[in-house]
């Protein structure tokens, strides 16, 4: 029993059922207790090993997406938020305006919360399984600026169509010379209709 016990464990690592490879035998003597069928008892292993790889999965997401770990919905105050506001981002976070491709600019004063706003969102998003990449906009326009001269602007823009939303904080900052508008306003136009943009503009 015991060496058939460990040839199971080893054939689940290999089949890449990790949940199932740790977790059968207790699942097993649950089982037995609660008196599951075979049906009952494949099917918890079965919704244990899918909620472990949406985690997974979850946690690669937020990795890629660079977003501030403190910048959440949990400690976002939307107390702060007008009424029209607070019901234009509430309509925000069941996610449709990605599959849309739709745009968001949030506007206000340096620290006004307009970068927290939307990172709020973006961690929503991600936790909806959405590919979500945060990134200032000085950055951005400098990554772009090099990727020009460097003549991969264009696999640049394929990288960062991987992303259904693709956050820009602090357009503002944007010195402005003609380069920089250039690569940025490629960036915008290549993303038009496709996928979506949210941006933070400082008033």
């Amino acid at each position: 029993m015991r060496a058939c016990r460990k040839l199971t464990t080893q054939a689940l690592r290999e089949l890449r059922l990790p949940v199932f490879a740790t977790q059968h035998a207790a699942q097993a003597a649950l089982a037995a207790n609660e008196g599951w069928s075979f049906d009952r008892y494949l099917l918890g292993l079965c919704e244990l090993e899918l909620r472990q790889r949406e985690s997974r999965r979850i946690r690669k997401l937020l990795t890629a997406a660079r977003l501030p770990r403190e910048k959440t919905l949990a400690t976002f105050d939307r107390s702060r938020l007008k009424q029209s506001v607070a019901r234009q981002f509430a309509a925000l976070l069941n996610g449709d305006f990605l599959s849309r491709a739709e745009n968001i600019l949030v506007f206000g004063n340096p620290g006004g919360g307009k970068t927290h706003l939307l990172c709020a969102l973006g961690h929503e998003m991600v936790k909806q399984g959405q590919t979500v990449y945060f990134t200032s906009c000085v950055l951005l326009v400098q990554r772009l600026l090099m990727a020009k001269a460097e003549l991969w602007l264009e696999k640049e823009l394929k990288r960062l169509d991987r992303f259904a939303a693709l956050i820009i904080d602090d357009l503002g900052y944007v010195q402005q010379s003609r380069e920089e508008m250039e690569v940025l306003f490629t960036l915008l136009a290549h993303r038009y209709e496709r996928r979506s943009v949210l941006l933070t503009i400082s008033a």
